[in-house]
């Protein structure tokens, strides 16, 4: 199904008669086609790179209604990998792209930055950036523009000024570098990799725009330095402009809000989000904005290292903030995880939104000494029972997961789960919940859709393709359905949205 940039089409299927569905998170990489197995090039040198990971997307590279996805390489000797997407059955189409390995792989980001209608691509890595232009087809080539940044993680496309073009934010991790590699030491006098710790925090950089041709916005970020991983953009205080939420590994995360007047101001300590109810900074990697609570405004959640605990900050409204980890039942679930992508899908149809975490430790697990790579855990699918949180079963696989990207893979009406392993084979998780009623919207990256139906609390999703830890997810958002439609709004208007279902393009 081909849909026009910035159109809004709403899907409706099924019928009317409620059913207890059926639901599940299913491994379906090798039967779907994907064999990507990721090398973090480790060789005993403990280098910081080497466990960080790298991130995933899932787009419609090529405007065909398939989400295509692509997997970043820890090793420059080796390609990322892109596939195509046809009806649910992916194919390796990485020859021929354009796209080559630049440094390590670090992150993905996707937008239109030429306003051309095709989804455009940002790779970041140790060693270099690289921007794509998306020239149709499965094809891109290098912009020739330099994003520059000694050690880029996430980064998101946004139009923060709101001039009709998407700009550029950039975070940073430490200044690292392989000459300077310091030896760290684990409690046990073993070497280990180091914490952010040991090295120099960096700033985020910002990149207007300017019809095609980004210029770095000098000193945007610069007053407050951090090691950035997990980058968000959301509406924090409800004012209908785009701020930045930043999550930072060991120091204060950052709320940037937007000043309506090309500036930022950090103000995450005032907000309520710098650091939890301990008032400790955490090590912040992943972060999932969404509405958890069903109360009208995003919500934030963000993955932090074994015996932390995530993170879950409840939006009061007007750029207000609560730390309900907690009272929600996400601290005691994730306490013996390291949790790194995340995002929020309503994997069982029940109208409240659900969380997925893609965890993988960074140090020596003590149950797996002697193992080769002593660093897996099992990914977490927390259940939300109208704002309580509590773990599913299901999810028994281990692995030392990094990126998580969410989007309808097959069109079948749930959202699935692309996930990038650290020295291990890639996942796509596919959810197996089948919906026969589901709608699904297509509107512009950073629209507010808000969905009323029959049954079911009123939903509101954000369109977007950010967030989760260095990679990038569909901008489609979903909503589960029991009975009529009674309500559509984008952005506050109204769509009209047949009761009983059919396709709508206004």
């Amino acid at each position: 199904m081909r849909m026009a940039l910035g159109a809004v089409v709403v899907v409706l299927a099924g019928c009317s008669r409620p059913v207890e569905p059926k639901w599940g998170l299913t491994d379906a990489a090798a039967e779907l086609g994907i064999s990507f197995r990721h090398e973090p090039g480790a060789e005993g040198k403990f280098l910081m790179p080497e466990i960080m990971g790298s991130g995933c997307g899932l787009f419609d590279m090529d405007g065909d209604g398939d989400l295509d996805a692509l997997l970043l390489q820890g090793v420059p000797s080796a390609p990322h990998q892109l596939y195509r997407n046809d009806g649910g059955r992916f194919t390796n189409v990485t020859e021929g792209s354009g796209i080559r390995p630049v440094g390590r792989g670090m992150g993905v980001a996707v937008g239109d930055f030429d306003n051309d209608g095709r989804p455009d691509l940002l790779i970041t890595a140790f060693g270099g950036s690289a921007l794509y232009r998306n020239l149709g087809g499965g094809r891109f080539a290098e912009s020739g523009q330099r994003i520059p940044g000694p050690w880029p993680t996430s980064a998101a496309f946004f139009d923060y000024d709101r001039d009709g073009w998407q700009d550029l934010a950039v975070l940073n991790y430490v200044d690292f570098t392989e000459a300077g590699n310091k030896q760290c030491l684990a409690a046990t006098g073993e070497l280990d990799y180091c914490t952010p710790r040991a090295y120099r925090p960096l700033p985020a950089r910002l990149f207007h725009n300017d019809r095609g041709v980004f210029r770095e916005v000098a000193g945007a970020f610069a007053k407050a330095l951090g090691p950035g991983l997990g980058l968000a953009v959301m509406d924090a205080n409800g004012d209908g402009w785009p701020d930045l939420f930043v999550a930072n590994d060991s120091m204060a995360n950052h709320l940037w809000i937007n000043q309506r007047d090309g500036t930022f101001v950090e103000k995450a300590l005032e907000s309520g989000v710098a650091y939890g109810e301990e008032g400790l900074a955490k090590a912040g990697m992943g972060v999932a904005p969404g509405d958890f609570d069903n109360d009208g405004d995003e919500d934030v959640a963000v993955l932090n290292l074994m015996n932390e605990g995530a993170t879950l900050f409840r939006n009061n409204g007007g750029g207000d903030f609560t730390d309900v980890s907690r009272g929600s039942g996400i601290h005691t679930e994730t306490f013996r995880f390291t949790g790194f992508g995340a995002g929020w899908l309503d994997a069982d149809g029940d109208g409240w939104l659900d969380l997925f975490l893609a965890n993988g430790a960074v140090t020596r697990r003590e149950e797996q000494r002697g193992e080769a790579y002593p660093f897996a855990e099992r990914n977490l699918l927390l259940r939300n029972a109208a704002g309580r949180l509590a773990a599913a079963g299901g999810l028994a696989e281990t692995g030392v997961s990094r990126g998580a990207a969410f989007g309808d893979i097959d069109n079948d009406g749930d959202v699935d789960i692309l996930v990038n392993v650290n020295r291990g084979q890639a996942r796509v998780m596919r959810n197996d919940l089948n919906p026969e009623r589901w709608l699904a919207v297509d509107a512009r990256t950073g629209s507010r859709v808000e969905v009323a139906s029959e049954g079911l609390p009123r939903q509101v999703r954000v369109s977007r393709t950010d967030g989760s830890y260095l990679s990038a997810s569909s901008p489609r958002v979903h909503f589960a359905l029991r009975g009529a439609v009674t309500l559509v709004l984008v952005d506050g208007r109204p769509v009209p949205a047949a009761r009983g279902g059919g396709i709508l393009k206004p």
